[in-house]
């Protein structure tokens, strides 16, 4: 990671969330790879490209911007408590995976608040 955006830690740390999660979901079975997991995969790069475009973004833009990479991130939650309710993945995979989704989730609240 060398582009000065990527410097920016809400973009660092949903960048070694989607290495975890990508280091776990090639352990998934088969037909969860490509509907849950893939729908995983999908919403965190999805919410990774609007915080990149918020970072480069007129003021007046970036609030837009983060508001949908919120609804797109509240949408990977669930899909990843979906994950663990499926029991396709297990206890400890989940609490870690979750312990980095709550904090990227209050640096993505902070930086909305702070445009508001």
């Amino acid at each position: 990671m060398d582009h000065k955006n990527t410097d920016i830690p809400i973009i660092k740390n949903l960048y070694e969330l989607y290495k975890i999660f990508y280091s776990y979901s090639v352990l998934f079975p088969k037909k969860d790879k490509y509907t849950l997991s893939a729908k995983c995969e999908i919403y965190i790069i999805a919410t990774l490209e609007l915080l990149l475009e918020a970072s480069c973004a007129y003021r007046e833009e970036k609030l837009e911007l983060i508001k949908k990479a919120n609804t797109k991130f509240d949408a990977l939650k669930l899909f990843v408590r979906l994950l663990k309710d499926l029991d396709i993945i297990d206890d400890k995979k989940y609490f870690e995976l979750q312990k980095r989704i709550q904090e990227i989730g209050k640096m993505l609240g902070g930086w909305q608040r702070s445009l508001s």
